[in-house]
This record gives C-alpha cells, sequence and structure tokens, in this order.
C-alpha cells in the first residue's frame, strides 16, 4: 500500500464506549469513562469540524475478529464470572451473572477493540488514526489481567493481514509507554519478529514479566518518582534510533497512558501534565517525520485528570496536521 500523500488526523470513537452500570466505574481506579470526557472536551474545543473527522464504530469486533489472537478456550473462559472479574481485578464482580457482565462491560470493550482495528485501517490512509480507547496491553492469547480482556493492537494487526493492507513480511512497531509494562502484546508477539516492540515503564511496578521482558526488542525500564527530564531525554535518544534500525515499519501502534502523569497513584512516575504533552509531540513528531502511520490508544490512566491529558494531546495533533 502507497502511505499517505497528505497528513489527516482521524479519530475514532463511540459514546458505547464508556462502562457504566450501577456504578461499577467507581469500583475500579481506572476511569471507564475518560472516552466520553475525552470527546467532550475536544468537542467543545474544535465543534463541527471534529464531526467530520470522526468515525463511529457501528459493532463490536465479532468472534471470529477474536479469535484471529484469542484461543478458544479463553473467549470461553470470559462466559463465566469469575474469570471476568478476575480479569478486571474486581472480585465483587464474580456475584453478577455472566450475561450482564458481557452487556455492560465486555461489549464496550469489543466495541474499542473494533475501533482500534478502524484506527489501524484509517491510519494506513491518513497517516493519524488515533482511537479515544483501547491499548489493552496486558492481554495475551490465553489470559485477561490487569483491566486488559481483548488484546485490540494484536487483533488490528491480525485484520490488516487478513485484509492484505499488510503483508506477512511487513515490518511493524509497537511503541508501548503505558508507565506499565506490555507484557500480553510481548508474549502475543513472542515468535513474530515482523513485529518490533519498543517498551519504557515503571520496572518496580505490575506485572514484572520476565518472560515478556526478555521479548522486547527496545527494552527501556525506569524507576519509581522518574521525572520530566530522565524521561524525556531517553525517549529523545533512544525513539529515532529504534526506528532507524528497522526496515521503514509500515504502522507504528503508540500505546499513550497516562498513568505516567505525577499524580497517578499506579504509575508511581513523576512525569508533569507538561512532560505528558511533550511526550506525545516527540512520539508524533518522530513518527511521522519518519512517514510511519500512526495509531494511537489511550491505555492507563488512573486519575481525575486523565482525559484532560489525553484531550490536550490529542488536540495538539489536531491543530498541527489538521482536520
Amino acid at each position: 500500500m502507497s502511505e499517505p500523500t497528505k497528513i489527516q488526523p482521524r479519530l475514532v470513537y463511540s459514546p458505547e464506549y464508556d462502562i457504566r452500570w450501577l456504578g461499577l466505574e467507581k469500583l475500579h481506579p481506572f476511569d471507564s469513562c475518560k472516552y466520553s470526557r475525552t470527546w467532550k472536551v475536544l468537542v467543545d474545543r474544535f465543534g463541527d469540524r471534529l464531526q467530520s473527522a470522526t468515525i463511529t464504530p457501528t459493532a463490536p469486533a465479532t468472534a471470529e475478529l477474536l479469535q484471529t489472537i484469542h484461543t478458544p478456550e479463553y473467549l470461553q473462559q470470559l462466559t463465566h464470572s469469575r474469570y471476568i472479574a478476575q480479569a478486571l481485578e474486581l472480585a465483587s464482580l464474580a456475584w453478577v451473572p455472566s450475561d450482564i457482565l458481557d452487556r455492560h462491560v465486555l461489549q464496550p470493550m469489543r466495541l474499542a477493540t473494533m475501533g482500534t482495528v478502524i484506527a489501524a485501517k484509517t491510519a494506513l490512509e491518513t497517516g493519524i488514526g488515533i482511537n479515544l480507547s483501547g491499548g489493552y496491553h496486558h492481554a495475551s492469547r490465553d489470559r485477561g489481567s490487569g483491566f486488559c480482556v481483548y488484546s485490540d493492537i494484536a487483533i488490528s494487526i491480525a485484520s490488516l493481514r487478513q485484509s492484505g493492507q499488510l503483508t506477512a513480511t511487513d515490518s511493524i512497531a509497537i511503541i508501548d509507554l503505558d508507565a506499565h509494562q506490555g507484557n500480553g502484546l510481548a508474549r502475543i508477539f513472542e515468535f513474530d519478529r515482523t513485529v518490533h516492540i519498543l517498551d519504557m515503564y515503571n520496572q518496580d511496578i505490575y506485572p514484572q514479566d520476565r518472560q515478556a521482558i526478555d521479548r522486547i526488542d527496545l527494552n527501556l525500564p525506569l524507576a519509581s518518582g522518574t521525572r520530566d527530564d530522565e524521561y524525556l531525554n531517553k525517549l529523545q535518544q533512544y525513539l529515532p534510533s529504534f526506528l532507524s534500525q528497522l526496515d521503514r515499519p509500515k504502522i507504528a501502534f503508540y500505546n499513550a497512558g497516562t498513568d505516567i502523569y505525577e499524580d497517578d497513584p499506579l504509575g508511581r512516575l513523576k512525569i508533569s501534565a507538561e512532560g505528558v504533552l511533550a511526550r506525545d509531540r516527540l512520539v508524533f513528531q518522530t513518527l511521522v517525520a519518519a512517514r510511519i502511520p500512526v495509531v494511537m490508544v489511550l491505555s492507563g490512566g488512573y486519575t481525575s485528570e486523565s482525559y484532560q491529558l489525553v484531550a490536550r494531546s490529542v488536540g495538539e495533533v489536531l491543530d498541527t496536521w489538521g482536520l
């Protein structure tokens, strides 16, 4: 596929991304309604122009699509409440009927997974696709964990290959800058060397998955308390060289977790709001300059400010490359 002649950022979003049911969104530190909060900030800023640049997924990822990555046995486990509760780290959900959990929790995640698939296909055409959800990087082929059930990035790669938009030998980059190690993705692509992973994360926190660490192509562990200068200097040093060593990737997936933010209770890094914006700016500028289509997904973020950080970064992308 030829590369886009002009960068035209496109967003993928549905109000159905939010997970809200009888106060469920208050049981976990993850803001499961940050998707609509982000959207509202962006609509207030860009108005009708945003609508014309937005694609709305109309149906969730199908069982057939999920099975391109996940095992049938694992998907069967997701029909049991106790297993869902374990994957979401919410023990109280074990007593909720599984059909209710599927409708109010798993279906929004399947819709967001479809959103990443759409964003990836769009990025190949327009240069930038941003899904205002997704980034479930702890999910592996046969296991869900860390509030991640479906591996949306891996499923997107499989979908692009099935459609012929990527070949089996095309180079793919994953740039994972969530505060947590993206162990699920590393495990899924353990033996697929066309997928190249840069992962910069807090080594002192979950998941500390040794097998997955061994698969990361460029492993950049950080200590708790890392601040802006060290973080941004390291990213500036290693991201361009990481990309330059690859046969120019046909697409890059950017896991843009805001849990690196200094007030985040789980990420335990000390990156300011300005630092988060500078990180995202650096990633987009580097990938666009290298003529690599980029897919951004939101991943983690466990503060009430998370949606504001996302909206600020996405807003800058839209301002920089236009609607």
